[in-house]
């Protein structure tokens, strides 16, 4: 949304629904952070070759109070998925 203030414009900023959340300042969720990292790298940068590391990842973040907790298929992990990831 924009507004016009004297010939001036100004963008007034709002809020994401989803993918802002807390850092993790005290490294609560590096080591997962970083098996995600690495699998990422050794996979070209491609997120669905890493979706147990990605699903174990946002684990940590939600059982910390890092983010809000989700159910799965709202992150996008769905039932096949599931049974590939566990």
């Amino acid at each position: 949304m924009t507004s016009y203030t004297l010939g001036q414009k100004y963008i007034t900023p709002t809020k994401p629904e989803r993918g802002v959340f807390p850092l993790d300042h005290e490294g609560e969720c590096k080591e997962t952070m970083l098996k995600y990292m690495l699998c990422l790298s050794r996979h070209d940068n491609k997120p669905s070759q890493c979706q147990a590391e990605s699903k174990d990842y946002f684990q940590c973040r939600m059982d910390r109070k890092l983010m809000k907790k989700h159910e799965w298929e709202d992150l996008g992990y769905f039932q096949e998925q599931q049974g590939k990831t566990s």
